[in-house]
C-alpha cells in the first residue's frame, strides 16, 4: 500500500518542476513580448484563441480571462474551425494558436486560410523551429525541460507555462489599458465582486416609510418604539427641516438603562449620539460595509449632497444584497 509520505513526496516533486517551469519564463518576457502586445492592443477586432486538446482547454481559459479584463477574445475550436467556424473570424481579428508542438494537425491546416486573411498570428509554442512557431507574425517560446508527469507524457509543466504566459499577456494589456476594478465589475456584473464594485447604497436602502425617525423633541420611548417598529436597531433624530441631528441604537438604549434614565420623561436629544456615522446614496455598497466594520456598527443611515435625510440599511440589508 501506497504511504501518506509518498503522495506528499509525489505531490511536492510536481509542484517544485512546475515551478522551475515558470520561473523559466521569466527570461522570455523579451522584445517577441512586447510584439506580441503590441499587436494584441492594436487589434480593432477580437482575439481569436485556439488549441486542441489541453492546449485547448488552456485556450478557453486565457480566451475568457482576455475578455474579463478588457480585451474581447473568444475560443474557436481547430477541429469546427477546419468545418465551417472558421467563418466567426474577421480580417479586424487576431489570431493567438496554442500548439506544445507546433504541429497540430487542426491547427496547421487553418495556416493557409489565416494568411489569407491577412490577419496577425501569435503562437505560443514548446518548439520554436515547428511550422506553427515559424509559420506566425510573433512566438512565445513556451518549452518547458520535462513534463511533471513521471511518464513525460500527459501535458502538465507545459499546461502551466502557456497558462501563465498568457496570463502574463493578459495583464500587460490590462495595465497598458489603465482597465480598472469598475471595468472588470461591469463583465461580472452577475457575480459576488461585480456586486461589491457595482451596488449603490440607493440600491438596498430603505427609504420613505420605511426610515426610522423621530423628531429631536420626542422621549426616550418614542425612540424605543420606532426602533421595534421599524427593524434596524437604531432611529435617526432629525429637526423640522428633515436635518438629521443624531441616532439612537440599540446600544444606546442598553447604556440608558442601566444609567436610569426615565423613559418617559427623558428626552432623546440628551441620550443620542450626534456625532454619527453617515453614507451617501451614490457611495458603493462595499464602502457601506467597510465603514460598519471599522467603526463597529450594524446600520448606517443616508444623507443626500443637502444632508437632508434620505435612507437607512443595516447589515442585514447589505447580506441579502450579496455584497456580504
Amino acid at each position: 500500500m501506497v504511504s501518506k509520505r509518498t503522495f506528499q513526496e509525489s505531490g511536492k516533486k510536481v509542484i517544485n518542476i512546475e515551478n522551475r517551469a515558470i520561473s523559466a519564463l521569466t527570461d522570455r518576457i523579451d522584445e517577441r513580448f512586447d510584439g506580441a502586445c503590441e499587436f494584441l492592443m492594436a487589434c480593432k477586432g477580437r482575439v481569436v484563441v485556439t488549441g486542441m486538446g489541453k492546449s485547448g482547454h488552456i485556450g478557453k481559459k486565457l480566451a475568457a480571462t482576455f475578455a474579463s479584463t478588457g480585451t474581447a477574445a473568444f475560443f474557436v475550436h481547430p477541429g469546427e474551425a477546419g468545418h465551417g467556424d472558421f467563418g466567426m473570424i474577421t480580417s479586424d481579428d487576431l489570431v493567438l494558436a496554442i500548439s506544445n508542438s507546433g504541429n497540430t494537425d487542426e491547427i496547421i491546416t487553418l495556416l493557409p486560410l489565416i494568411k489569407r486573411l491577412g490577419i496577425p498570428l501569435i503562437s505560443l509554442t514548446g518548439a520554436p523551429n515547428s511550422r506553427l512557431a515559424e509559420s506566425a507574425d510573433i512566438n512565445l517560446d513556451v518549452s518547458v525541460s520535462e513534463e511533471a508527469c513521471p511518464l513525460g507524457l500527459a501535458p502538465t509543466s507545459s499546461t502551466t507555462a502557456t497558462l501563465v504566459m498568457g496570463d502574463a499577456l493578459a495583464i500587460a494589456l490590462l495595465e497598458a489599458r489603465g482597465f480598472s476594478a469598475e471595468d472588470f465589475a461591469m463583465s461580472h456584473p452577475a457575480g459576488t465582486l461585480g456586486r461589491k464594485l457595482l451596488l449603490m447604497v440607493q440600491d438596498v436602502m430603505r427609504t420613505g416609510n420605511d426610515i426610522p425617525r423621530i423628531n429631536s423633541e420626542a422621549n426616550i420611548n418614542s425612540a424605543l418604539i420606532e426602533i421595534s417598529a421599524k427593524g434596524l436597531g437604531m432611529t435617526a433624530i432629525v429637526d423640522e427641516q428633515q436635518q438629521l441631528v443624531g441616532v439612537f441604537t440599540d446600544g444606546d438604549l442598553r447604556r440608558t438603562l442601566d444609567q436610569g434614565h426615565d423613559l418617559i420623561q427623558t428626552p432623546i436629544s440628551k441620550v443620542m449620539t450626534s456625532n454619527c456615522k453617515t453614507v451617501t446614496p451614490l457611495g458603493l455598497a462595499a464602502e457601506a460595509v467597510k465603514i460598519m466594520e471599522t467603526c463597529k456598527v450594524t446600520g448606517l443611515l443616508v444623507l443626500d449632497d443637502n444632508k437632508q435625510l434620505v435612507g437607512a440599511l443595516n447589515i442585514h440589508d447589505l447580506f441579502h444584497a450579496g455584497v456580504m
